[in-house]
C-alpha cells in the first residue's frame, strides 16, 4: 500500500495536533534497531504531509519513559505514537502512555526483508501482544490500528488517520456547549441526561431564553460589527437575499452569540451552541434563527436546533472528523415511489426502501447547498401568523436542495440511564429535486431501512442526526471508541441479522 499525501485541514474552533513519535526498545535488542526504524518511519510520515516531532529518547526503562515524557511535553506535543521498533518493554511503554496527557496510539515495525531476519529480527509482532495486555492492565484507552504492525509507508497512513482521531478527542476534551432555553416538551429525545458529556470531559453551560434575548437586545443595529456581518450575509446570499430588511436583525443575533462565546469559554478553548429556536423565539426576536445557525456552522461553531445538546456535540465531532462544516437534520420523510431512481447505480446501490429525506428548516451552510435562498418557515407560519398575510416573524430560514455529496449520518446519544451510545452510517446525498420546502435532500444509505428499524428505533435514538458531507465513518468510529463509547452501531449486511430482528 502506497501512502497518500493528506494535508491537514485548516479548521476554526478546533485543536491543532502536534504529534510525537516515540520509539521503544527492549533491552535485549540493539537500541540502534529502533533508532533506525524510527527515523525511517518519521521520513515516511513527512512524505505524506505529516510534521511529527521525533522523540530523541528511546524508551528502554521506566526512567527513559519519564525522560521521554518530559521531552515531548516540552516540545508542545499533545498526541503521541508509541512505536515498537522491536519487541519493546511493555511496562515502561505503558507507563509513558499512562502519564502522557493526550491521545496515544501504538504501532510496531514489520520485518523489512529476508536479509533482516538473520540477525536483525525485531519480533515486534510478538511485542504488540504484550504491550496491549499491559495497556489493558492499566485500563488505558490506547488507539491500536486495525493493522498495527507494518512497514513505514503503511504505518504512515495509520498515523495520519490517528492524527485526525486525536484532533476529535482533543476537541471533545476542551469543549464547552452553551445552551439557551429549556429542552422542549414535545421533543423528549432532546432531554437526554448530560452527565455522560461531563464524563467525556465536556463542559455544559445552560442558560435561559431570557438570557439570550438580553444578549440580543444589548447589540445595537448601528454597530460596525453588525454592519460587517449584514454585508457578508448579503454577499453570501446573492440572488437569494429575498429579505434584505431582515439582515440587520440576523446580524445582531450572530454578533451576540459570538460575543457570548468569547466571554464565556472560561477554562475551555472551543465552544458550540444548542439553542431553543421555537415557538416563543419568533415572537420576541422577530425572526427564525436558521440562517444564522447555518453561518455559524460554516465557521466551525455548530448550533443545534431545539436545544439538542447531543445533536450539537455530534455535529462538532463530525466537523473535526470530516474537516468541513456539518449540519443537523431530521430523519424526516420517505421518498415517494415516483421519485425513486430506477437503477441501483443511481440509488448508490441502496434499495428503494433505503432512501429517505433529511430535512430541517434551513440551518445547512450555503456551501453544502445546490441552491438556496432566504425564506420563511411554512409550518411555523401557519402556527404563529395569519396564513393569509405575508410572513413576518417566521422569516429567516435558508431553504433549498442540499447538494449531492458523499455523506455520513451519525449521532452520539445519552440514554435515560446515563450511558452513551452511537450510530454511524455512510452513503450518498442524491441529486434529486426534493419537491418540498425547507433545507432538504434525498439520502441513499445501503441497508438503512433495516438499520432504521433495528438500531435507531430499538436504540431509542431521536429524530435528529448529524450530517457530515464526506465519508468520515472510519475516523468517527475510532474517535468515539477512544472516548470510551462501547455501543457503536453500523449497518449490517443482509446476511447478518440484528440481535432482535425477526429471522422468520
Amino acid at each position: 500500500m502506497t501512502a497518500k499525501k493528506t494535508p491537514a485541514p485548516k479548521l476554526k474552533n478546533a485543536p491543532k495536533v502536534k504529534l510525537a513519535l516515540v520509539g521503544v526498545s527492549r533491552d535485549c535488542f540493539p537500541v540502534s534497531q529502533t533508532k533506525t526504524r524510527l527515523k525511517t518511519l518519521a521520513r515516511a510520515y513527512r512524505d505524506i504531509g505529516g510534521k511529527p516531532y521525533t522523540c530523541k529518547t528511546i524508551i528502554e526503562t521506566e526512567a527513559d519513559a519519564m525522560t521521554a515524557l518530559a521531552e515531548v511535553l516540552d516540545a508542545g506535543c499533545n498526541a503521541a505514537v508509541i512505536y515498537l521498533g522491536n519487541f519493546g518493554p511493555e511496562g515502561p511503554l505503558a507507563i509513558f502512555a499512562e502519564e502522557f496527557p493526550g491521545p496515544v496510539m501504538a504501532c510496531a515495525a514489520a520485518e523489512e526483508s529476508r536479509a533482516s531476519l538473520a540477525s536483525n529480527r525485531g519480533d515486534a509482532f510478538c511485542g504488540m501482544l504484550n504491550a496491549s495486555y499491559n495497556f489493558n492492565l492499566r485500563s488505558l484507552n490506547v488507539h491500536i490500528p486495525e493493522a498495527p504492525v507494518g512497514l513505514p509507508a503503511q504505518l504512515a497512513d495509520q498515523i495520519a488517520h490517528f492524527q485526525t482521531v486525536a484532533r476529535v478527542v482533543l476537541g471533545v476534551w476542551d469543549l464547552k456547549i452553551f445552551s439557551f432555553g429549556p429542552r422542549p416538551q414535545d421533543f423528549f429525545a432532546c432531554n437526554a441526561p448530560i452527565k455522560p458529556l461531563y464524563d467525556l470531559g465536556v463542559e455544559v453551560m445552560e442558560n435561559s431564553e431570557l438570557d439570550l434575548l438580553t444578549l440580543f437586545n444589548a447589540v445595537d443595529e448601528k454597530e460596525p460589527a453588525v454592519k460587517r456581518v449584514a454585508k457578508a450575509m448579503a454577499a453570501e446570499l446573492g440572488a437569494g437575499n429575498t429579505y434584505p430588511d431582515l439582515l440587520p436583525k440576523l446580524a445582531r443575533y450572530e454578533v451576540a452569540l459570538k460575543r457570548f462565546a468569547a466571554e464565556n469559554l472560561g477554562s475551555r478553548q472551543f465552544g458550540i451552541f444548542a439553542n431553543k429556536c421555537w415557538p416563543a423565539f419568533e415572537s420576541h426576536f422577530g425572526f427564525v434563527p436558521c440562517y444564522v445557525n447555518s453561518r455559524m456552522s460554516a465557521q466551525g461553531v455548530p448550533i443545534s436546533c431545539e436545544v439538542d445538546i447531543y445533536g450539537a456535540f455530534s455535529e462538532y465531532i463530525g466537523y473535526i472528523a470530516s474537516g468541513a462544516p456539518t449540519t443537523l437534520l431530521d430523519l424526516n420523510n420517505t421518498v415517494p415511489p415516483d421519485m425513486v431512481p430506477k437503477t441501483a447505480k443511481a440509488r448508490n446501490n441502496a434499495a428503494p426502501e433505503d432512501l429517505f429525506m433529511g430535512f430541517h428548516c434551513g440551518n445547512t451552510p450555503t456551501a453544502c447547498m445546490k441552491n438556496c435562498a432566504l425564506n420563511y418557515q411554512v409550518i411555523m407560519h401557519r402556527l404563529m401568523e395569519d396564513p393569509d398575510l405575508p410572513p413576518n416573524i417566521t422569516r429567516g430560514t435558508l431553504e433549498g436542495q442540499i447538494a449531492a455529496s458523499p455523506t455520513t449520518v451519525f449521532r452520539v446519544q445519552g440514554s435515560a440511564d446515563s450511558d452513551l451510545s452511537a450510530y454511524i452510517s455512510q452513503g450518498q446525498i442524491l441529486d434529486i429535486d426534493p419537491c418540498t420546502f425547507g433545507g432538504i435532500g434525498v439520502f441513499a444509505i445501503p441497508g438503512f431501512a433495516r438499520f432504521y428499524r433495528h438500531v435507531l428505533i430499538e436504540g431509542s435514538y431521536p429524530h435528529h442526526a448529524a450530517i457530515a458531507f464526506a465519508h468520515s465513518g472510519r475516523v468517527l468510529f475510532d474517535a468515539i471508541k477512544m472516548l470510551g463509547v462501547e455501543d457503536i452501531s453500523t449497518p449490517l449486511p443482509t446476511s447478518v441479522p440484528y440481535p432482535l430482528e425477526n429471522r422468520f
